[in-house]
């Protein structure tokens, strides 16, 4: 797969780079494929990510946070060696290049072994979250059609249906599996195009709805990169960790394959998340570079054990959704450097970042910072005109030829610094006002008694819509006058108007796999009970 006319002789690159200044002035198409060693007509991922810092046989790929308290760690050679042997496997076992190969696995060397394995020989990666029930994998198995799912024997028997209803062969990945595939060569040449596909995602969604699958080819990672150098700021010698499941596409792209496509050491968490344990791991593994989602912050924060640790942080980043103002100031006094949010959609990708690693860049808080380098980025009004700072609209993007909609909100402020709003969707309007869920999310955890809070806009006959609040706080510690107390300092922050009239107490609030605050399932619930009352 080498291209070995780039590399001749030594040339500036763009990971030389971490400035905002240098990102703007040298930032290409052209330059990113010189990071890489393929062209788009011979390009490969496993290669791109593993085969070619394989050399050195001590070189960490990856390092694996167990839940249960130990970390492990895989090196490139390893994975280079065995995802070989897998990929000889599947041939001769009749896996043909476009076939899907899914597994269902926690973050292990299985899992690595699979994705690369497949990817190296041509057929289509799919991985699969861990915690879905019956219903929810048999939904995607029978999307895809995949001709194999490697899981673990815990996940077998509830796998063993779905799979004979597809035709779909069941592997578990055990020992007795390993030993079967280690009779196979450590060699074996990629022989794909840029343009093949290399893996189906789905999005987090429900178990009752099948999201969309979105669709990878090879080179995809080659786009990508934008995200890892100006979102993650990720650059060789960093010791990078992203906790977000490698099933979904943060935890899959920003945090395994462009990192280790770099060179850059990887680490994730597998099995049920613990943020005391996860505090703890990152502390270990001496992490200089992290990007999370907002909730995982959060839940570090809440978990009350962080001064505990001495950490190695140099930067810092997060995705998903804003982070409030109480949190921030957390990862401020706990860590001693700035989050930088890197905002972005599944369809569009990464668009606005806070170029973690810029000394050239003021990082302001709560903001979603500023385009990556070649993209042009505005929030515009209904009519598609720009708006004035700090007025709300539509944050959109220009790609060929046109604006595309992210469906969600946003501002920018005088310096040109975009500011997220909402989604479209959870916009609240009540009595002619509108109003932002995540405006009054933000200001309910400002209030030393509320973990964690979501807001949604419910149905009102006098208003139209009354803003319903549900909150995570310390237990017996809520009672009726605590509640009214903490919708009088929302509407003190924020206007009369403003704050939650109906508030409900709750253990925990849905989230989706990825870990963001799950609204949708907050509205159906309430959807159903007045389908109920009717």
């Amino acid at each position: 797969m080498a291209d070995t006319t780039k590399h001749n002789s030594r040339m500036e690159l763009l990971t030389d780079y971490t400035d905002y200044a240098d990102a703007q002035k040298h930032f290409s198409k052209a330059a990113l494929w010189v990071l890489f060693d393929g062209t788009p007509e011979s390009f490969n991922i496993a290669h791109e990510c593993i085969d070619r810092h394989a050399n050195d046989p001590t070189r960490v790929a990856v390092n694996i946070a167990h839940a249960e308290g130990h970390n492990e760690q895989l090196t490139f050679s390893d994975i280079a060696d065995e995802s070989s042997r897998l990929a000889n496997w599947l041939v001769a076992n009749g896996i043909e290049k476009g076939d899907r190969v899914a597994f269902m696995l926690e973050p292990s060397r299985p899992f690595y072994v699979a994705m690369f394995g497949a990817m190296k020989m041509g057929a289509i990666s799919v991985p699969l979250f861990t915690l879905f029930g019956p219903e929810g994998l048999e939904l995607r198995i029978g999307d895809c059609k995949p001709s194999v799912l490697i899981t673990n024997a815990e996940k077998s028997a509830m796998a063993r249906e779905a799979c004979y209803k597809t035709g779909t062969r069941l592997v578990v990945a055990d020992e007795k599996f390993f030993a079967e595939v280690a009779k196979f060569s450590t060699a074996y040449t990629p022989s794909t195009s840029g343009s093949d596909m290399a893996a189906y995602q789905y999005t987090s969604g429900t178990t009752r709805a099948l999201p969309e699958a979105v669709k990878h080819t090879h080179q995809s990672i080659v786009t990508l990169t934008i995200a890892a150098l100006y979102g993650t700021g990720v650059r060789p010698g960093d010791n990078f960790f992203c906790p977000s499941s490698p099933a979904w596409g943060h935890g899959m792209w920003h945090g395994t394959l462009a990192p280790l496509a770099l060179g850059v050491t990887t680490g994730t968490f597998s099995g049920k998340f613990n943020p005391a344990r996860l505090l703890e791991a990152l502390s270990q593994l001496g992490i200089t570079n992290m990007s999370a989602a907002a909730t995982h912050y959060r839940m570090m924060m809440n978990a009350g054990v962080a001064d505990k640790y001495k950490f190695a942080f140099q930067k810092l980043s997060y995705t998903g959704e804003p982070i409030d103002a109480k949190t921030l100031e957390f990862v401020k006094d706990t860590f001693h450097i700035d989050v930088c949010s890197m905002y972005g959609t599944t369809e569009i990708g990464v668009i606005l970042v806070n170029y973690p690693g810029a000394k050239d860049f003021k990082v302001k808080p709560g903001s979603l910072g500023k385009p990556v380098p070649g993209q042009r980025v505005e929030v515009q009004d209904k009519d598609g005109k720009p708006t004035k700072p700090n007025q709300i609209g539509e944050i959109k993007l220009f790609r060929r030829d046109a604006w595309l909609s992210t469906k969600d909100l946003g501002y920018t402020d005088e310096e040109g610094y975009f500011y997220h709003g909402g989604r479209a969707d959870d916009v609240i309007i009540s009595a002619g006002w509108t109003m932002s869920a995540v405006e009054i999310e933000n200001v309910l955890l400002k209030h030393p008694l509320v973990k964690e809070a979501a807001v949604i806009g419910v149905k009102d006959e006098l208003r139209g819509q009354v803003v319903k609040a549900f909150i995570v706080g310390p237990a017996g510690q809520l009672d009726e006058a605590t509640l009214k107390e903490i919708q009088s300092f929302t509407k003190d922050k924020l206007s009369q108007h403003e704050f939650p009239r109906i508030v409900e107490v709750v253990n925990e609030l849905p989230k989706t796999p990825a870990g963001k605050v799950n609204r949708k399932v907050l509205r159906d619930q309430e959807n159903a009970k007045i389908s109920v009352a009717a």
